[in-house]
């Protein structure tokens, strides 16, 4: 009696294109809503009295609860799968905005804006990327890479919804409406949240989910530590450009219309960089674009320094912006060489925590920094320094070849 020959395992392909579209929408509007606070600091301080700091406290709360909650949510996302918690993040994400529009006090607006809203934008980004980063193989980089290009739109899109609906409407109804149309706009999509079968012989494979290293053990792995430090540094050596350039052109003679202008520069150029860095690590590998990256950030962030009159901030904005958009997507990739996809939730979620604190620290410092001193020299000076650590510490990230022989060993 003959056997049956053994099948020979389909080669890898990229699927579930749909996920990523579905991911970039949401990720689009979870973020806008969040960064939408600034468009509503004016008329919420003029009609209720509450003060700008008050106000823009949230926003802090926001991003502080989005890193702790993304854990969460990237652990249940790896025991029950993507769509639950994403479909509880969308009810979270419209329900804050509707409690948010009826809030009577400050305090009350910063718990239903900052805390449920940071809660519910930590339910998208662990979730999402880790099921698409198990989706894709060839293309895997560049799939992250879309699914993130949905935060480089919100600045475009939501923000300046809001504020039309603002000006029109007030922002009482303007809350209303955006927490009624996310969940319009986005409950539909949750049908694309799935994470496809995992290509023959992948470390996510079906069996694996029970052996290897526990998720506390790849928490404590030289992998993840690598990641979790760089990312820490690497978002701290951008958010306090990010944040304080503006003021920084202003007091170079710029009028604040122009300066405006210039983080707008930098996030237009980061939407690009996130496509064009993820078409790069696929070809090049995601270490080596990630480490050159990171160069380039550090560099641009000084480079802010030499520059006076408009084009030149121009022009540092557009390397500087399509540098930190670019190399941010690319830790989700390695991330998933490291673990695999049977706790990447976890561990994107635990990176969460790292980049949230890296993002609060720079703008924090840097206010310090210009206090102390009576200018933005050493926050720029500094950010480079921190930027060039991340490049070295990326360094340090296990090769791929190892990576994947701890992987098959466990």
């Amino acid at each position: 009696m003959t056997s049956l020959p053994t099948p020979t395992p389909a080669p890898a392909v990229d699927r579930n294109w749909a996920l990523v579209a579905a991911g970039a929408l949401m990720t689009c509007m979870a973020i806008g809503i969040v960064f939408s606070l600034a468009v509503y600091l004016d008329p919420m301080g003029a009609d209720t009295g509450w003060s700008r700091a008050g106000i823009s406290a949230a926003m802090t709360i926001a991003f502080l609860s989005m890193g702790v909650a993304g854990f969460g949510w990237g652990a249940l996302s790896d025991r029950h799968g993507p769509r639950p918690v994403v479909l509880a993040g969308i009810v979270l994400l419209g329900l804050a905005s509707v409690l948010a529009s009826q809030a009577t006090s400050l305090p009350m607006f910063q718990l239903c804006f900052g805390i449920l809203t940071g809660v519910a934008a930590g339910a998208f980004f662990a979730p999402i990327l880790s099921a698409t980063a198990a989706s894709f193989d060839r293309h895997r980089s560049l799939a992250v890479a879309l699914v993130s290009a949905g935060m480089g739109v919100a600045p475009m899109t939501i923000a300046p919804l809001a504020g039309w609906l603002v000006t029109q409407h007030g922002w009482r109804t303007t809350h209303l409406v955006i927490g009624i149309a996310a969940w319009v706009v986005l409950l539909p999509a949750v049908w694309f949240i799935r994470r496809s079968p995992p290509s023959a012989g992948s470390s996510g494979a079906p069996g694996a989910a029970d052996s290897g290293p526990s998720a506390r053990e790849e928490l404590r792995s030289r992998a993840f530590l690598v990641l979790a430090a760089a990312f820490f540094a690497c978002c701290a050596a951008h958010s306090g450009p990010i944040f304080h350039t503006v003021s920084y052109a202003i007091g170079c003679g710029l009028p604040m219309v122009s300066a405006v202008t210039i983080y707008s520069m930098e996030g237009a150029a980061g939407l690009g960089g996130r496509l064009l860095f993820g078409v790069l690590a696929d070809r090049l590998g995601a270490k080596r674009v990630l480490v050159a990256g990171l160069l380039i950030q550090a560099v641009a962030a000084a480079a802010y320094l030499l520059v006076r009159q408009l084009d030149g901030f121009y022009a540092v904005a557009i390397v500087f912006g399509a540098a930190y958009g670019g190399v941010m997507p690319l830790y989700a990739t390695l991330a998933r060489e490291a673990f695999g996809a049977r706790i990447l939730g976890t561990a994107l979620g635990a990176l969460t925590i790292l980049s949230s604190l890296g993002m609060a620290l720079g703008p924090l410092v840097g206010g310090w920094l210009f206090d102390r001193f009576g200018s933005y020299a050493w926050l720029y000076l500094g950010s480079m320094l921190v930027g060039l650590a991340a490049a070295g510490i990326v360094l340090l990230f296990p090769r791929e070849r190892r990576v994947a022989m701890r992987l098959q060993a466990s």
